[in-house]
């Protein structure tokens, strides 16, 4: 009882001390009428359904995921030749990602190539598979609250060794967001309608950047900006 909050205790004190006099009632009458029966019925219906009320009016706490130590680097690699208007775009809403929720590392994959990579950084390349492939299809992002429960997982080789959960979003037909957590089951809805609205956000600026020249000729550069050192970005709590 030493969990529960103060009113609780009271409810389910007064419950067992009705139940209690009610059978000490009951042992103690000359003889057992039906009205007494009657009586002694809806006395410990009254008495359980105090103690009920104690039970409903506690609720579980269950204990956050711890944070997994994610082995390598942090650091920012943007593709040269963006506008300075979507490099900004870019930059600031990866940070909010970084900072505002439980994400480790973001990476934007557009028309076939990482154009920014931040956070906690890994030293391979990230390439969609089956699992990108149906939220592309779909158009709705598609949350893996545990990767290490999903036969699917080699596909998230590209993200730091270890990332517990993975959150990606399609932008559009040609590229996703990808966001690795901290923890297990750290995305929250929010965290998904936030980064739904975002990758909307950014879809019309890139689809504006490439088609500014007509469709290409030849593809977008494969190579990064090297990795800058990030500074200040203090990863938000993991969320149960």
């Amino acid at each position: 009882m030493n969990g529960l909050p103060a009113p609780a205790r009271a409810c389910l004190a007064a419950g067992l001390l009705g139940l209690l006099l009610c059978l000490i009632n009951q042992a103690s009458a000359p003889e057992l009428s039906p009205a007494l029966q009657r009586s002694a019925v809806l006395a410990s219906l009254m008495a359980v359904g105090l103690m009920l009320v104690a039970l409903l009016w506690t609720r579980a706490n269950p204990k956050a995921p711890e944070r997994v130590y994610l082995e390598g680097h942090e650091g920012l690699e943007l593709i040269h030749g963006l506008p300075e208007a979507l490099a900004a775009e870019l930059s600031w809403g990866s940070r909010l990602l970084l900072t505002a929720t439980p994400a480790a590392s973001v990476l934007i994959h557009w028309q076939g190539v990482a154009i920014l990579r931040r956070g906690v950084l890994s030293a391979e390349p990230w390439r969609p598979g089956a699992i990108s492939e149906r939220s592309r299809q779909t158009g709705k992002a598609i949350s893996l609250v545990n990767l290490a429960l999903y036969p699917g997982r080699q596909e998230f080789t590209g993200l730091p060794a270890g990332t517990p959960a993975v959150l990606i979003q399609p932008i559009g037909g040609s590229g996703w967001v990808v966001l690795g957590g901290w923890s297990p089951r750290c995305f929250s809805r929010a965290d998904e309608t936030w980064l739904e609205g975002w990758a909307e956000k950014i879809r019309t600026s890139l689809e504006g950047w490439s088609g500014e020249s007509g469709r290409r000729e030849t593809p977008l550069p494969e190579t990064l900006l090297p990795a800058e050192p990030e500074a200040g970005i203090s990863p938000a709590p993991p969320v149960s």
